[in-house]
């Protein structure tokens, strides 16, 4: 007797189910999306406001830079009209003797404002951060109080020491027989002008260095007084290297400073002689186009003026790249 077996019928297994972290989620593809596309959202505002307070108005001042305005039917009351200028308004500008003469003016107050701010910065840095230096903090607050000031209230402070019915400095030398200054003469104004930039941004510039300096672990130094330094050898050979970038940081902030400067000779002007209208650029920047109605000419001159800094900064900045990033 033959007994035939029969392979019993197997049920519909059912699916086991996957872990929920391989499980797909319903419309994942669309939160993929989603997540791709929430960092361009949230620079949505930033990119908004750089175009509506950088861009346009750069567009704007380019393209009235070549333009000019002419009489239309020849005779003087003709009607006034915007036409093109080409290349004009930049040949004015670049052959203008004032605006070269405050340029030339400009570099001199430049050497005596951007070494001396950083080096005045570099030194409260490193006396801050002596591990024997008492009144840290509350120096530092001292030191970084100025660059609060604004620049007017600053100028107005330093014009009335300047003064010469006013200032107290002259009464002091004559103590001691020396002569009175004229802070307010020809060419001491440069090293008055010089004086408000260095006291207002040194201790920006200061708090740049001090934080590089605190972000070095302080192993190194330990270790550079097992093996005998002396803190004049740490600061010279090991601190001032390590914050090389914070220095070429702080180098370009007062290079872009010095070329921008404009409210400190503006508020003396009230009270000397020795500064003219023209006396920096933005000084005739802003004469052409309010006081002399030549907008075109300083919308050419403005252009002149950024396309110069930013290549100069990126000439800097090459220039310190290999020595302060990279080595």
């Amino acid at each position: 007797m033959s007994v035939t077996l029969s392979t019993p019928p197997v049920a519909d297994a059912a699916p086991t189910p996957l872990p929920p972290r391989l499980r797909t989620p319903r419309g994942g593809r669309g939160r993929g999306r989603s997540a791709r596309a929430t960092p361009y959202l949230m620079m949505v505002p930033a990119i908004v406001l750089f175009v509506a307070f950088f861009v346009i108005p750069l567009a704007y001042a380019v393209f009235l830079s070549f333009q000019t305005r002419s009489v239309a039917g020849g005779s003087a009351y003709g009607r006034r009209e915007q036409v093109f200028a080409g290349l004009d308004n930049y040949a004015a500008a670049l052959s203008n003797p004032e605006l070269l003469a405050s340029f030339g003016r400009l570099a001199v107050y430049g050497v005596v404002v951007v070494p001396l701010t950083l080096l005045l910065a570099l030194a409260f840095a490193l006396l801050l951060d002596h591990p024997r230096t008492t009144l840290a903090s509350p120096s530092r607050i001292a030191i970084l109080l100025p660059y609060a000031v604004p620049g007017v209230i600053a100028s107005l402070l330093w014009g009335f020491l300047y003064l010469p019915s006013t200032t107290p400095f002259n009464a002091v030398t004559g103590i001691f027989g020396i002569p009175p200054t004229d802070f307010l003469g020809y060419p001491e104004v440069f090293g008055s002008l010089a004086n408000i930039a260095i006291w207002g941004h040194v201790g920006f510039n200061m708090i740049i260095m001090f934080t590089a300096l605190r972000a070095v672990p302080a192993e190194i130094y330990d270790s550079a007084r097992v093996d005998g330094c002396s803190e004049w050898q740490i600061a010279w050979k090991i601190k001032i290297p390590l914050i090389a970038p914070a220095l070429v940081l702080s180098g370009l902030f007062a290079f872009i400073g010095t070329l921008q400067v404009y409210s400190e000779p503006t508020i003396l002007r009230t009270l000397t002689s020795s500064i003219s209208s023209t006396f920096f650029p933005l000084m005739s920047i802003y004469r052409d186009a309010f006081h002399t109605d030549n907008v075109y000419g300083a919308a050419a001159t403005s252009v002149v003026l950024a396309i110069g800094t930013l290549v100069v900064s990126l000439l800097v900045l090459k220039f310190f790249q290999r020595r302060a990033f990279t080595e």
